[in-house]
């Protein structure tokens, strides 16, 4: 069971509040998330496109924008290759429209999931020189590509690396790489995805090749944030930033693609948040990497045609559908084999389903993490061997720990929180052995903390708090949701709803004798109400919010623990 802690912080939130035109409980929240200084103050609650540092001081960022317009210049054919996921197709759609908008000779390349594997590899390479390309772009990925970029070289090849993945022991031998955690990058912002990166990219080039700049904070700069949301990354400092902004350019925007997936998944536009992209949006984009070709989905956002692009769209929303079915049948297999073995007793979970589709064993990861709270990996049978991808929890840094066992992969990469791995199915037990044999985490570190910002009473929840808590959005990883807690709530009122049965919706009231209007979602409600009503007074997790239906906005709370 998780550990409430509440947060105590002390400040003069008086003073904060009258200074940034907040109330002292917002203040409260702010110095909660550690942000103390007035400029970061400023920066979070109203940081906009001129508070983002210039492309030009990542480093290789000026590099790879002069080679690109030489090589543009000079009439070379440009190759973008990208990744299979969200990030992935995003980052390849922002390098095509800039380079094509700076005049270049380019197409590009998404590997297969089951054939090519992740990232570059001696096939996208011989393809890429066997169509007459010369310059290869990768972006997503490439850092790891260390092999297969020296085996470019060697056929004579330029290639620019743009990715955002944790560096390995050496570097490619590229003619440029662009990654902000080079050591020696002087970069302020660490935390870009790939298609940021490919971002910042673009604007050094149309620096040079004289393309007018509007454009780049239009289309492009929607889908950096969209794929920030989409590849999980902290939602500080310029994520925060490019995520606010793309989320104002998504509620209006007239792209065919992202407007007709709007459309297809019955999404209000104009109340578009972070949450719809991590959890409708983007699972959409990522569904055609998953289950097909990822150029599925770059189709969608590449075509200008909007009769073209709802019938993808369509197909889009299908195939993500079918992924989620396949996602439930995994994640029961796995929770079956835990329990029944001595697997339940590890601290770190390697849970190895062979039938599973390669593509769900993160989303697998992630809710087995969820139920167990420890760092997962789930192995999955693959053409050549054992694929596997895993999540962690914030005491486990995955990349860090799995590296110390590298010797046992033929291919790994990925960050704290999230890794990819290959190894020979031989390899599957020892695995599994060795990543618990170097595993140091207490029991402390295996007991979830739920943080709680404060304790307030349901008098204080307004409509006028409610409003305010949106200046703290984005909501995601890095910059969650402000949790309050109430104390001695009883249940009034309490009912089902859903097509699934996972909307329980209830009238509380806490001891002060005030009564609120709630919403919980949870799998398996009926059994979790029962639970519920046999508590006479009972301690709630929950986050004040307007509803609006049909037009009516009503104050709730959205309840997300009790005990």
């Amino acid at each position: 069971m998780a550990k409430w802690v509440e947060i105590r912080k002390g400040a003069d939130f008086e003073a904060i509040g009258k200074a940034f035109g907040v109330s002292p409980m917002t203040a409260r929240l702010l110095r909660n998330k550690n942000l103390t200084e007035p400029e970061a103050i400023r920066e979070y609650l109203y940081g906009g496109l001129a508070d983002l540092h210039p492309a030009e001081r990542m480093k290789g960022v000026p590099e790879a924008a002069a080679l690109l317009s030489r090589r543009i210049a000079e009439g070379a054919r440009v190759r973008i290759i990208g990744d299979y996921d969200i990030d992935g197709v995003c980052s390849t759609y922002i390098l095509l429209r800039g380079l094509r908008a700076a005049g270049a000779d380019v197409d590009t390349d998404i590997p297969d999931r089951k054939k090519d594997g992740y990232g570059l590899n001696e096939e996208l390479v011989r393809r890429a020189k066997d169509a007459g390309v010369d310059t290869i772009v990768t972006c997503d990925n490439g850092i790891a590509a260390v092999r297969e970029i020296g085996y470019a070289k060697e056929l004579g090849m330029t290639v620019i690396v743009t990715d955002h993945h944790a560096l390995q022991e050496e570097l490619p031998p590229a003619d440029v790489v662009v990654n902000p955690h080079q050591p020696d990058c002087p970069y302020p912002y660490k935390e870009l995805c790939g298609a940021a990166v490919a971002w910042k990219l673009v604007s050094a080039l149309w620096d040079h090749t004289g393309v007018p700049k509007a454009e780049l904070y239009g289309d492009l700069l929607m889908f950096a944030g969209f794929a920030t949301v989409g590849d999980v990354m902290n939602l500080t400092g310029e994520n925060r930033i490019l995520v606010k902004e793309a989320l104002k350019l998504l509620r209006t925007t007239g792209h065919p693609g992202m407007s007709a997936l709007i459309e297809a998944t019955e999404l209000p536009k104009e109340h578009l948040s972070a949450f719809h992209i991590g959890f409708v949006l983007g699972p959409c984009i990522n569904a055609s990497g998953r289950l097909d070709t990822a150029k599925r989905a770059l189709e969608l956002l590449d075509t200008s045609d909007r009769s073209e692009a709802l019938v993808l769209a369509e197909e889009l929303k299908a195939l993500n559908d079918e992924r989620k079915a396949l996602t439930e049948e995994s994640v029961e297999r796995a929770l079956t084999l835990i329990g029944s073995s001595d697997l339940k007793d590890d601290r770190v979970l390697a849970v190895y389903l062979p039938d599973c589709h390669e593509s769900l064993a993160g989303i697998v990861a992630g809710r087995i993490r969820e139920r167990y709270y420890r760092p997962v990996f789930v192995l999955t049978r693959a053409q050549d061997g054992v694929k596997g991808s895993g999540r962690s929890i914030e005491t486990y840094s995955m990349f860090e720990e799995m590296s110390r066992c590298r010797e046992l992969y033929t291919k790994y990469g990925g960050h704290p929180m999230a890794a990819g791995v290959s190894m020979p199915e031989e390899n599957v037990e020892l695995f599994r052995r060795r990543l618990n044999e170097l595993c140091t985490l207490t029991d402390d570190d295996l007991t979830e903390v739920v943080h709680i910002d404060m304790a307030l009473p349901f008098a204080y929840v307004s409509e006028r708090l409610a409003e305010e808590l949106s200046l703290l959005e984005p909501f995601g990883k890095g910059n969650e949701k402000p949790v309050f807690a109430a104390r001695d709530v009883r249940i009034i009122e309490a009912r089902v709803l859903g097509k699934n049965r996972n909307v329980l919706r209830l009238k509380l009231q806490d001891g002060s004798g005030t009564a609120l209007e709630a919403v919980y979602f949870h799998d398996g409600m009926d059994g979790e109400l029962e639970r519920l009503r046999q508590k006479t007074r009972m301690c709630i997790l929950y986050y004040p919010e307007i509803n609006e239906f049909r037009g009516v906005k009503k104050l709730q709370i959205r309840m997300t623990g009790w005990s």
